[in-house]
């Protein structure tokens, strides 16, 4: 995650982040909406080149990080703050993750995609 700014850019950054590595060592990307992912896709090869150790990458729509004062992560377009029904919803879902650090980051990630598309079921 470190290198992923400095090898795709400031404004790359902003609307792509790395999420997780599938078991065959393809790193998937969440991108901002699908066009940012399609149009990223287009250029895997060349971002690939420039990210040492990746064997493949996949973007995908999905959550960007949050940035926070603190936090060296690129910062994203202003937070939506999740509603007290979005933050239970979270914690439902996560509720059952036994790693504490895990769950946490997957439940600020529920929030945040439920605050940013309260009508996003897919979870």
């Amino acid at each position: 995650m470190a290198a992923w700014p400095a090898a795709v850019g400031e404004e790359i950054a902003r609307n792509a982040w790395p999420a997780r590595f599938q078991r065959d060592g393809t790193l998937v990307v969440h991108a901002r909406d699908a066009i940012w992912a399609f149009e990223l896709t287009q250029r895997a090869g060349e971002i690939e080149k420039r990210l040492d150790g990746v064997s493949g990458l996949k973007f995908v729509p999905g959550p960007l990080p949050e940035a926070s004062l603190d936090d060296d992560v690129t910062p994203t377009s202003a937070a939506a703050v999740a509603s007290p029904e979005q933050r239970r919803r979270a914690h439902e879902w996560t509720k059952d993750i036994a790693d504490e650090e895990l769950r946490k980051l997957v439940r600020k990630a529920a929030e945040s995609s439920l605050a940013r598309n309260p009508n996003d079921r897919s979870f």
